[in-house]
């Protein structure tokens, strides 16, 4: 577990009657962003609270560490390790950027002078020092996520978990949260990360997990992940009739589309199907005009893994498929 910053086995918590989180196993490699997927009331917030040492999971669960730490005998510890931002901000509106600051450098511990430095070089680090005196209630969604983030970082914390960052935030402001979070992993940090935007994990996460009526539905890199749903394929286009006829015969197990000169073969995209496909027309004396590929989005890894109970999970962008020309 030396490698890990975060490690839960058979992670379990029951509400009454209702099972949120039925057994799940998560690890995350420090330095790392791992995003938890799933639909509203999947449990993503639930696990969050739970490894934030917020909320006890079951007695039944297995072994919880975070930072290291055992979070049944040294949650302390633990908690000393990692920072949290919520959903909701916890900024106080009725102080200004650099006040709330200050009062997180308070809590833990930091001399006056201390306080300050830190303060002015986070506040500094998040493009806030002309809002500093400012009262937060003035701020924009953005920069008020931003002063959340660097109240977390305030105690340096090594773990940071985010429940969903970027809600509500506008596309630029969405955008610029995304490179912060780059950069903290970029100086070592390890990011926990919920979000109901499906490119937002695409984009920042080096493994994802999706979590659907309390169990882990499929866990990988985004890649991985768009390779286990059906629907991907190679499309080859000709100008030259005689080329499309030649390759249709040497491609058996193409789909033709005889008006527009294009063949449509099931690929999962992968480079080792992409040469077999091009082998065959360079053994035929073939050479296609054009050649894309489609692969499944996390768009349709999602759907297709919480098809039953699929609520309130957005899109940056409406849903599309992903085509790259070769």
């Amino acid at each position: 577990m030396t490698d890990l910053a975060i490690a839960a086995y058979g992670l379990r918590k029951t509400y009454g009657d209702k099972t949120v989180l039925d057994g799940i196993d998560l690890t995350v490699p420090h330095g790392t962003v791992f995003s938890l997927l799933g639909p509203n009331g999947a449990g993503k917030t639930t696990a969050v609270k739970i490894l934030s040492t917020l909320v006890s999971p079951d007695s039944a669960s297995g072994q919880i560490r975070v930072g290291g730490h055992d979070l049944a005998t040294h949650a302390q510890a633990a908690r000393a390790a990692i920072g949290v931002t919520g959903q909701f901000s916890a900024v106080d509106g009725l102080i200004t950027g650099e006040e709330n600051m200050l009062l997180m450098a308070d809590l833990h511990h930091l001399s006056k002078s201390e306080g300050r430095r830190v303060a002015a070089e986070l506040l500094a680090r998040f493009d806030l020092v002309e809002a500093a005196k400012k009262p937060a209630s003035t701020y924009s969604g953005g920069m008020k996520r931003r002063l959340d983030i660097a109240m977390t970082l305030v105690g340096n914390p090594r773990i940071i978990f985010l429940d969903e960052p970027t809600t509500g935030l506008d596309p630029r402001s969405r955008h610029n949260m995304w490179g912060i979070i780059r950069e903290l992993v970029t100086d070592g940090v390890t990011v926990f990360l919920t979000t109901q935007y499906l490119e937002e994990a695409d984009e920042l996460a080096d493994r994802i997990a999706v979590l659907n009526d309390g169990k882990i539905a499929a866990e990988g890199t985004a890649e991985e992940l768009k390779r286990i749903v059906p629907g991907g394929h190679v499309r080859l286009r000709f100008s030259d009739p005689l080329a499309y006829q030649s390759a249709a015969a040497a491609l058996h197990q193409s789909v033709r589309d005889d008006e527009a000169l294009s063949l449509q073969l099931p690929s999962d995209g992968s480079q080792r199907e992409l040469r077999a496909v091009l082998d065959q027309l360079d053994a035929a004396g073939i050479e296609a005009d054009e050649l894309t590929v489609h692969t499944p989005d996390l768009d349709d890894v999602f759907f297709a893994l919480t098809a039953t109970t699929t609520t309130g999970i957005a899109t940056a962008v409406p849903s599309q498929s992903k085509e790259t020309v070769r």
